[in-house]
């Protein structure tokens, strides 16, 4: 015991060093899963960005009751899926389209709108 109490003594420095190393891997490890488990919502829950979307989509004229998803991955936003009445026309679903891609500031490729039955 007298043998390894010398050895604590000695490497002190070392196994500070190591529990330090220990604790930051530790942080990392939880920030990294409360951030993933932030941006994705469950089934059913709107994100305040779909919200806001949809609010901003029943102003535009010709568009009525509409559903929106958007699919966000580590780079941003991945897709957005628009289903609402009134996409049927062409000048709407231009509306639509290009107000989708000025307030989320993405590309009109990724953004898909489907007339609601």
């Amino acid at each position: 015991m007298k043998k390894f109490l010398e050895q604590v003594k000695k490497n002190r420095t070392l196994i500070i060093i190591i529990a330090l190393v220990i604790v930051l891997i530790l942080i990392v490890m939880l920030y990294n899963g409360a951030e993933k488990s932030s941006s994705v919502s469950s089934v059913g829950e709107k994100t305040q960005t779909e919200i806001k979307l949809q609010s901003i989509l029943s102003s535009i004229e010709g568009v009525g009751e509409s559903n929106v998803m958007i699919t966000e991955g580590s780079e941003g936003i991945e897709g957005v899926v628009i289903v609402c009445r009134g996409a049927d026309s062409i000048m709407t679903r231009n509306d639509i389209l290009n107000a989708v891609s000025t307030a989320l500031n993405i590309d009109k490729n990724i953004i898909a709108i489907y007339a609601m039955n």
